[in-house]
């Protein structure tokens, strides 16, 4: 079997970006229109990471890496493919997802601009707070030529993007 078989067969793919780009929306979207699961990366962090973040501390890189661990793990455990939304912003974090799923894809929403704050304050039970969006803003490294990766409008309509997404993907 070739990578692309893999691809349409059982993709794995993480929908990337800061707070408020639009990963749940169009991870949801996309696992739908793929017939595969969704889940969210913050369902994946440890209660100590959910509370530092609620208090307004934003995470370390030695509080990220088991959490990237476990993303990576639930990716490359879905035998028929999966979607996951999970920030992955810098290169490194991406390393460790594919470090435990080499076929990992990453779509990365690039939003910024005002539209992120209103969005952030639209979801009042969500635990990560508008004040460390700036934290993550600054943090943001772009996909780079090697990393398995299309980089899209996150402040683009969801269908839009799935669309564009299924379209990369050859499905």
């Amino acid at each position: 079997m070739h990578d692309s078989d893999t691809r349409v067969l059982a993709p794995r793919i993480v929908v990337c970006g800061v707070s408020g780009s639009g990963k749940t929306t169009v991870g949801v979207a996309l696992a739908r229109s793929l017939a595969v699961p969704f889940v969210d990366g913050d369902d994946l962090h440890p209660p100590d990471n959910i509370a530092k973040m609620s208090g307004g501390t934003p995470l370390s890189d030695e509080d990220r890496w088991p959490w990237l661990d476990r993303v990576g793990e639930v990716l490359d455990t879905a035998p028929s493919g999966i979607v996951v939304a999970c920030s992955a912003l810098r290169v490194a974090y991406r390393g460790v997802i594919r470090s435990r799923t080499a076929s990992a894809q990453f779509v990365f929403l690039d939003a910024q601009g005002p539209v992120l704050r209103q969005r952030m304050l639209d979801r009042p039970d969500h635990f990560m707070p508008v004040s460390l969006l700036g934290t993550q803003l600054a943090a943001v490294e772009p996909l780079t030529p090697n990393e398995n990766g299309l980089s899209l409008d996150g402040l683009l309509p969801a269908p839009q993007l799935v669309a564009r997404i299924t379209q990369w993907l050859g499905i």
